[in-house]
């Protein structure tokens, strides 16, 4: 999976933190971390997981925060 994050408009001198865990939504237990940052950022993260069914639990102090999941679909073409 591909995770698109940001988390910004930290407010000066706050510690600010965004971390996002993929959790099962059959048991509910946690599968991963997909993302742990301190303070403001973006990026893209890959994490490697079973296809199922799952939801996404945000972690986040003093920051607004967006994010994204992208499943790989396999593909075999001709060359």
């Amino acid at each position: 999976m591909r995770v698109n994050w940001r988390a910004d408009h930290q407010a000066p001198g706050a510690g600010g933190a965004f971390q996002l865990t993929i959790h099962s939504a059959v048991s509910g237990r946690p599968l991963l971390v997909a993302v742990d940052h301190p303070g403001a950022g973006h990026d893209i993260s890959y994490v490697h997981e079973s296809p199922r069914t799952f939801y996404g639990v945000v972690r986040s102090t003093d920051l607004d925060w967006f994010f994204t999941v992208e499943e790989a679909v396999p593909f075999a073409g001709q060359p």
